[in-house]
């Protein structure tokens, strides 16, 4: 992909795509049955996504995500916040 493309998410997100692919490359790799993991990655998600998850709302994600475990995605989280 060119760099001009990259450049146009940066400046509409204001995150950058180094940061975006380490999220991405963590959650594929993610063991969604695992807490401490799955913490992790719902509070990655909240930074880069400028939400402030609260202790109540990381404790309902995580619950929701270790239910649903392996059939959870990036887009899923992102909904959930």
């Amino acid at each position: 992909m060119e760099n001009s493309f990259f450049k146009a998410i940066e400046n509409k997100t204001g995150v950058s795509m180094e940061e975006l692919l380490t999220l991405a490359n963590a959650i594929s790799y993610a063991d969604f049955s695992d807490e401490r993991q799955v913490r992790k990655i719902v509070r990655k998600v909240g930074k880069v996504a400028n939400k402030p998850v609260s202790k109540e709302l990381e404790d309902e994600l995580t619950a929701s995500i270790l239910q649903k475990g392996s059939s959870l995605n990036l887009s899923d989280i992102e909904k959930m916040l």
